[in-house]
């Protein structure tokens, strides 16, 4: 299933990392998308992508996301979500974080929306 509105994107981002489903996913991500993987870190393209979702799945995440705004013109769109994650980490011990989204999607030449950007820390991607 794809994206059919950009408002659409982040509640199936959920329900793919929900069920550990890489090739979902991915099919929401352009082939050139950034992805934030921390403050100051981003990573480009379907390659590096793909490693970084698989870091994400190995977590074993259960995702909640709570959509706030869809800022939305000309193609592209503002996702604004406030998340949070439950998974378990490499050392087996419980990880839970969160945080608020500030993402870019665009509608593709077929209608689909995917990811431009995926910027899963807002504004604190920045870093301080």
């Amino acid at each position: 299933m794809t994206a059919a509105t950009a408002a659409a994107v982040h509640p199936l981002w959920t329900e793919r990392i929900n069920n550990g489903n890489l090739d979902g996913l991915l099919a929401l991500y352009e082939a050139d998308a950034a992805y934030v993987t921390a403050p100051r870190t981003s990573v480009t393209g379907t390659a590096a992508v793909r490693e970084a979702l698989m870091g994400l799945l190995a977590l074993l995440p259960t995702v909640t996301l709570e959509p706030l705004m869809v800022v939305e013109g000309n193609g592209v769109a503002l996702l604004i979500s406030r998340w949070s994650l439950t998974g378990t980490g490499p050392d087996g011990k419980p990880v839970v974080f969160g945080g608020q989204t500030a993402d870019v999607v665009r509608q593709q030449a077929d209608g689909n929306w995917q990811f431009a950007v995926d910027n899963p820390f807002g504004d604190a991607a920045a870093g301080s």
